[in-house]
């Protein structure tokens, strides 16, 4: 079937602009939207500063981000040592994430592990299109980065008690598991870390039931360092 004169001029414009094709029909998780852009400048100067030698990045949203408030001093004694770099923002969604690794924060060096966790920001969203929006993260970060490895991780669990919310973000979690190829990516869920065994949140990790503290930041770092290392090369 021929295309539309419209669908040509469209995808014409998007080649002559370098803009993404979006087509009709694609989840918003995965069109990229700008939502920060003092904060994405902000990393383009950080990955200017450390002038290429980057080996570790973590991507994601306001849980990432809170590595360089109450999980400061974790991020100091576990991963600073391997010249890592935090990508996350508060507020994030999958599009604002795509959009700022289309937009400079995979250009000018070349890392040796990614660290995914996103998702819980996009409450309005399917978890089958949550997943999408995962998977164009994943999908960037190898094509600009075929180098690196990619630990991806489930997203972390929150609310006081399970609520629909919750379930799914685990649903959207069953998805991403299927994305562990046992070479390139590796997929690792820590929410059970933080739940007691009836599932309620440990308070004393998530007081907001959202985000982790200082000792939340203690059990995560634990959680994924033989991951990290292994997967950089690192004793």
């Amino acid at each position: 079937m021929l295309l539309s004169r419209r669908c040509l001029l469209v995808m014409l414009s998007c080649a002559l602009l370098g803009a993404p094709l979006v087509l009709a029909g694609e989840p918003n998780t995965t069109k990229p939207a700008v939502k920060d852009p003092p904060r994405h400048t902000g990393f383009l100067a950080d990955i200017k500063k450390m002038n290429g030698t980057i080996n570790l990045v973590f991507v994601g949203d306001s849980i990432t981000d809170g590595w360089r408030g109450g999980g400061k001093a974790v991020w100091q004694k576990n991963f600073a040592v391997y010249k890592a770099l935090n990508l996350g923002i508060s507020g994030d969604q999958t599009q604002h994430v795509l959009w700022r690794l289309q937009n400079g924060e995979l250009d000018g060096y070349k890392a040796r592990l990614f660290v995914i966790m996103i998702g819980t920001n996009n409450g309005g969203d399917s978890a089958e299109d949550v997943a999408e929006g995962i998977k164009a993260i994943v999908k960037e970060i190898q094509t600009k980065q075929p180098q690196a490895k990619i630990l991806l991780l489930g997203i972390f669990p929150r609310g006081e008690k399970p609520f629909p919310h919750r379930a799914k973000n685990e649903e959207t979690n069953k998805i991403l598991a299927k994305l562990d190829d046992g070479k390139t990516i590796k997929y690792l869920d820590i929410g059970d870390k933080f739940l007691n065994e009836d599932k309620s949140m440990k308070k004393d990790l998530m007081p907001d039931v959202l985000h982790p503290n200082g000792k939340g930041y203690e059990v995560w770092a634990e959680a994924i360092l033989p991951a990290v290392k292994q997967m950089l090369g690192v004793q």
